[in-house]
């Protein structure tokens, strides 16, 4: 199968002059961006929001075997599709590919509160995520047509904030909606934001571009998308297993070799997916691997805190979703502050290095956690991690938009924001199987030691400890790559040619 050639939009781009940027006013950048935060909300949202629902949804189809393919499916195809979305978006034009990952999305939610089976669930969550992976990286992009990056800094703050409220918040939701109305509720709450989403989208933004001749590259999506889906299965399976058996071992492997030929085959593609010049941008390549390794670490601490807060301290699903409010509290402020900042200074380099180490400091504060810690101690705590997270999540993005050609913003955008959500399934699978293989070794310890009824609860409790105490090397190594991050200068046009020459250092 190779390349098709197609007549195509070339990348949409707000028009490439201050005079034609300024036709956006305040009021009608707030309302697109009203549309686009929609956007983003319900997909990050939906992350989570299942968490609550799962042994629910698991007992009235009485497939607990089956229940963590809930979530697995949506992860496959949203995390698979990413770079799709980027690609699509440079090709076609972002404001139609979005507007069409909204329909996608909507259309999988409906369906997925009708399933009347486990499998019918599973099938539909995939059809969801298949919209998510959308909805993220082109409104991020969206922006990028839409503001220059050093106005951009102010605005997408406010995506910052939406990013982890919709994280944090989704348990909260779902636990909600799971007290008070049913299951299927979690996903119909999708079905009017969206159409909101869509009715904002399509009357508000209006993007220029101009018609091109491009290649789509059918063969390297197939690559990616089916390596990328063995080894997500793969990391999965090993998480929930706490060990890696030989199928496990096989299924990665062959992910891996797809991937591998995925990033050969993109240095011959006439029209990469993910062009191979990215990597040739320092700035990329720092943003690209902070990303990554940060994917892990925030997902991580947002993910088994509410089963800390549920199994060991007893909290309802809707009570422990308030106790996350501290992390959240702690990336609004930063998130929306750094980024006022931003485009009053022009620095950003500054908020990256102070996140990652701050962000790597609340996670060694994790670590000392016991199973009578103090709520005032740990709200603090959670506030430290949020305050770093909030920080450096949109100026990695800030930074790579400015660095990049314009022709490559969406597919950069899409990247960056691919391997966050790979590196948090990643990372949440592997510090997951930290806990149950500590549960394992050490549980029958601690009954002896503690009783039948807080043996259990200590073993899980310092099961969490140790998982995130692997993140802490891990962050130190963020905060270390953060200084070897080059600051361009922010350009102040929304966007440029495909033939602007790159920025200059800043002074």
């Amino acid at each position: 199968m190779t390349a098709t050639t197609i007549e195509t939009p070339s990348p949409e781009s707000a028009p490439a002059s201050d005079e034609a940027v300024a036709a956006y006013s305040h009021r009608q950048i707030m309302t697109i961006m009203s549309g686009l935060m929609l956007g983003m909300l319900l997909a990050v949202l939906d992350q989570t929001i299942i968490s609550t629902a799962l042994t629910r949804i698991s007992e009235d189809f009485h497939r607990p075997d089956l229940y963590s393919w809930v979530v697995t499916s949506y992860l496959l195809t949203s995390t698979a599709s990413t770079p799709l979305y980027g690609k699509l978006g440079d090709l076609y034009g972002r404001k139609k590919i979005f507007q069409i990952a909204i329909v996608i999305f909507l259309l999988g939610s409906a369906l997925a509160g009708l399933s009347q089976s486990m499998i019918q669930l599973i099938i539909f969550r995939g059809v969801q995520g298949l919209g998510a992976g959308g909805l993220i990286s082109l409104a991020l992009a969206i922006v990028g047509d839409v503001i220059s990056p050093r106005e951009r800094g102010r605005y997408q703050g406010y995506f910052g904030a939406m990013f982890g409220a919709s994280s944090i918040l989704g348990p909260l939701i779902g636990g909600f909606l799971v007290d008070q109305a049913s299951w299927r509720w979690v996903f119909y709450v999708n079905i009017p934001f969206g159409i909101v989403a869509l009715i904002v989208i399509r009357r508000v933004l209006t993007i220029n571009y101009a018609r091109r001749t491009a290649r789509l590259d059918i063969f390297g999506a197939l690559l990616l998308v089916g390596g990328v889906s063995l080894f997500l299965i793969a990391v999965q399976d090993a998480g929930q297993q706490a060990r890696i058996t030989k199928t496990i071992f096989i299924v990665a492997t062959a992910g891996l070799a797809l991937i591998v030929g995925f990033a050969g085959w993109e240095k011959r593609a006439a029209e990469p997916i993910l062009p191979p010049r990215l990597f040739g941008n320092a700035v990329f390549r720092v943003t690209s691997t902070l990303s990554l390794i940060t994917g892990a670490i925030m997902f991580g601490a947002i993910i088994f805190m509410p089963q800390y807060l549920q199994l060991v301290r007893g909290t309802s699903p809707t009570l422990s979703g308030l106790r996350l409010l501290p992390l959240l509290a702690g990336m609004l402020i930063t998130s929306v502050g750094s980024g006022r900042l931003v485009t009053k200074r022009g620095r950003y380099k500054i908020f990256i290095i102070a996140g990652t180490g701050v962000m790597t400091a609340g996670m060694a504060l994790l670590t000392l956690i016991r199973v009578d810690t103090n709520g005032w101690l740990l709200s603090a705590m959670l506030f430290v991690v949020g305050f770093g997270l909030g920080l450096f999540i949109q100026n990695t993005v800030l930074a790579t938009q400015n660095s990049v050609d314009i022709a490559d913003l969406g597919t950069a955008t899409s990247a960056v924001t691919f391997l966050r959500t790979l590196g948090g399934a990643v990372g949440a699978s592997s510090l997951g199987a930290i806990i149950i293989a500590y549960q394992r070794s050490h549980v029958a310890g601690d009954i002896e030691r503690y009783g039948p009824h807080a043996g259990p609860l200590v073993t899980f409790t310092h099961g969490m400890d140790h998982a995130y105490l692997w993140t802490v090397p891990i962050g130190l190594a963020a905060f270390v790559l953060s200084f070897f991050m080059r600051e361009l200068s922010l350009r102040t046009t929304a966007a440029t040619s495909a033939r602007t020459a790159p920025a200059e250092p800043a002074a």
